[in-house]
């Protein structure tokens, strides 16, 4: 229920889980704004799209609808709940559903040690782990069964059910997808590197590729503008694309080029060939992972910077993430 990240990790463990238990039935709750997305796995019967930054927002205005969420909830009687987050707001959700077994993260390894107070059964993983693997260790020993990390670690199966997914009919194939919007500054990729970028790679394609610019807000959508404007081969949605549109306009790319971003595990977990490029965040924990993507991080990316304080940590936050190194990821 927090970032979009956070609910494309899950994915793995609940393949695992599908593979295991052949009549599992899964409902998920998630955050509305992302409530398509859980639909896309086959082991999902109901999605419950709850509205919690919202509620968080104006409790008592939100008391009603507080109410209602959670009678229609608890008409079902759940076996087991889950919860992937390990955090305050999550358990305050588990704690509200009926379930015989109430399931989480213990005290040493949630985000949150005080959310394991709301848990009947408490779950020891390594915190220094990737999120995905943490989250398919915590579902197999609750659920149960062996995990062999020695053997199945390489290979990371979200197992969503894509095949009678279309491709767009308004995109000319071949494109590839530039995903260059995300949520802090120092997180951005300079636009002349977008920009030489597409040059280099339309010489490469003899002018046959487009570039997609997906948008999601009236900034990002401004920015795309501005690099289609430089780029004869460019391709930016005249309205804002639904999250499912997103995914199918992804599916079908040739590849993805991508700063870190939530729509980065989407590629990732589409199995889509992306290269993501990590300026100030780290990748090794809860970066986009998958069987095709390459990440590049600079000599900063493990110092979460919100704000450069000189010149020369701007300039050094851009080594390794060059034009040329992203180019030859992609041409090899």
């Amino acid at each position: 229920m927090s970032s979009m990240g956070d609910v494309f990790h899950t994915f793995p463990a609940l393949s695992d889980a599908m593979q295991r238990i052949p009549n599992l039935q899964v409902d998920w709750v998630v955050e509305k704004d992302f409530a398509e997305i859980p639909t896309w796995h086959p082991a999902v019967k109901t999605v419950w799209p709850i509205e919690l930054r919202a509620w968080r927002k104006h409790p008592f205005r939100s008391r009603k609808a507080i109410r209602t969420f959670f009678q229609a909830i608890n008409e079902q009687q759940y076996d087991l709940v889950i919860d992937a987050q390990g955090l305050l707001k999550s358990a305050w959700v588990v704690r509200k559903i009926n379930a015989n077994v109430k399931a989480g993260l213990d005290w040493s390894s949630a985000r949150e040690p005080l959310a394991s107070l709301f848990y009947t059964r408490k779950i020891k993983v390594d915190k220094q782990q990737h999120a995905i693997w943490r989250l398919r260790e915590l579902f197999a020993k609750v659920l149960g069964y062996p995990l062999n990390k020695a053997q199945e670690e390489e290979h990371i199966q979200y197992g969503l059910a894509t095949d009678s997914w279309q491709p767009l009919a308004n995109i000319q194939q071949p494109y590839a997808v530039f995903l260059h919007g995300t949520t802090w500054p120092t997180k951005y990729w300079p636009e002349e590197h977008w920009v030489l970028l597409a040059e280099q790679l339309q010489q490469q394609y003899e002018g046959r590729l487009t570039i997609v610019y997906p948008w999601g807000n009236a900034e990002e959508k401004a920015r795309s503008e501005r690099l289609k404007g430089k780029n004869r081969q460019g391709w930016v949605p005249e309205n804002k694309m639904s999250l499912n549109e997103v995914a199918i306009c992804l599916k079908y790319a040739s590849f993805v080029v991508s700063v870190d971003t939530g729509l980065s595990h989407v590629a990732a977990a589409l199995d889509v060939p992306m290269v993501v490029l990590y300026r100030v965040t780290d990748p090794k924990k809860v970066g986009a992972k998958g069987n095709k993507v390459t990440q590049l991080a600079s000599p900063l990316a493990q110092d979460y910077i919100k704000e450069f304080t000189s010149k020369e940590q701007k300039k050094q936050s851009l080594q390794c993430l060059s034009v040329a190194a992203v180019y030859r990821l992609l041409c090899k």
